[in-house]
């Protein structure tokens, strides 16, 4: 079995780590804690790294602890950020909490007791935590000057920062120790953002227990063009299916950038190295068949919805270049088609008879008139749930539609009209 920094070094995923990782991590089984924000009802991609390094911690034979931010989320972690975070209500935060506990569980096993993966709140401490004792039992071991040199802190100075938001890394740092009396915990992950955080609480380990506790931060994920990792034009890609469809999250990854996918195979998918640079060699000998890509779509889209949803997002994806509709629901095709024209006409038009498929060709607006319609037909140009149709006078009743509700009428072979039934 491969050991744990090892496996996150090949990959690329150690951006920094205190001094003494490689020895610590090597005396098995380690205890190793991410925290996750609860600023939002899911998680997006930009989370999946962090959850990457835990589940590669976990197969290594290691214990990972998922901290969820109940008690931190209701300040906000300044990392990162140039303005003061929105203060969220309890009940969002609770909400939001329930959501990205049952997220992590599809990600790591917290059930099987031999595996004992840990997954907890920190509001279990922080909750109760008294001012006084705080400032009395964590407080006196920072000094003003420590705090102002920590890079969250520094550069928020000139635009000001609250003391709510000044003192969150204070927080993080009695996290790790309740972690690590609670659990033996002696690793804590994050993005290289969360460096000042990870060592304050470092610090305060070594003072309370004269201790030695560690660190190690992931890069921060960017795409080729310098942009934030997981934002696209259309907005976030989330975990959540609800909030970003199977479709659309294969998409992303398919779409990625010819320089970015292998360094994404590495930190996104469970491959061997073997593996990977097998599929370097691809991309450099075939770049137009963007294997890599299909690949890294695949198997990101598997590890985080599973393979019904992954077998749809396929289909869907075929649906595009000519593949067969069946068994696509209405509701998959409006998505796939959300950038395409679309027209509405009443069902009552495709009742009895229906219509023909010139005068379809006119009403979704892919033939100019009924006779260029007919022209286009008799080409084999036109195609009805990508089904070619060269007769002009073929009908189109309602028993074609999906669900009784979409129609795709498509010319040539690109150019798709989405016809809904009203």
């Amino acid at each position: 079995m491969i050991e744990f920094v090892q496996e996150l070094d090949w990959r690329g995923m150690i951006f920094d780590a205190s001094e003494g990782i490689r020895e610590a991590s090597s005396r098995s089984p380690l205890t190793a804690y991410v925290g996750f924000d609860p600023s939002a009802s899911s998680l997006h991609v930009g989370s999946l790294l962090p959850i990457m390094a835990l589940v590669h911690l976990q197969r290594a034979g290691n214990v990972p602890i998922a901290l969820v931010g109940g008690g931190t989320g209701m300040i906000g972690d300044p990392s990162g950020k140039v303005t003061e975070r929105p203060i969220m209500t309890q009940e969002q935060v609770a909400s939001n909490l329930q959501s990205i506990q049952g997220q992590l569980s599809h990600f790591i096993d917290f059930k099987t007791k031999s595996n004992n993966a840990i997954l907890i709140n920190n509001a279990d401490w922080l909750g109760s935590l008294s001012l006084q004792d705080f400032l009395r039992d964590t407080g006196k071991h920072f000094t003003v000057n420590y705090m102002l040199g920590k890079e969250s802190v520094s550069r928020r100075l000139e635009g000001g920062i609250s003391f709510t938001e000044f003192a969150y890394m204070l927080l993080q740092a009695f996290d790790y120790l309740q972690l690590y009396e609670r659990h033996g915990c002696t690793l804590q992950m994050g993005g290289s953002d969360q460096w000042g955080n990870i060592t304050a609480g470092i610090e305060l380990v070594r003072r309370v227990h004269r201790a030695n506790v560690h660190g190690l931060v992931l890069p921060l994920v960017t795409n080729a063009a310098g942009a934030k990792f997981g934002k696209t034009e259309a907005g976030t890609i989330w975990l959540d299916p609800k909030l970003t469809s199977p479709y659309r999250f294969y998409q992303f990854w398919l779409n990625t950038d010819d320089r970015d996918v292998i360094r994404y195979l590495r930190y996104f998918t469970f491959l061997s190295q073997d593996a990977i640079e097998d599929q370097a060699a691809r991309l450099e000998d075939a770049p137009y068949d963007r294997i890599p890509h299909q690949t890294l779509a695949k198997e990101v889209t598997r590890l985080v919805h599973g393979d019904p949803a992954l077998g749809k997002a396929e289909h869907a994806t075929r649906v595009l270049f000519g593949g067969d509709v069946t068994g696509l629901a209405a509701e998959d095709l409006k998505e796939i088609l959300a950038d395409v024209p679309s027209t509405r006409i009443p069902k009552s038009d495709l009742t009895g008879a229906g219509l023909s498929v010139t005068d379809l060709a006119v009403m979704s607006h892919i033939a100019r008139s009924k006779a260029d319609g007919a022209r286009l037909a008799e080409s084999g140009g036109v195609y009805i749930n990508n089904i070619r149709v060269s007769n002009p006078r073929a009908t189109v009743t309602l028993s074609d539609a999906i669900e009784g509700s979409v129609l795709l009428i498509r010319k040539g072979a690109k150019e798709y009209r989405l016809i809904e039934l009203v």
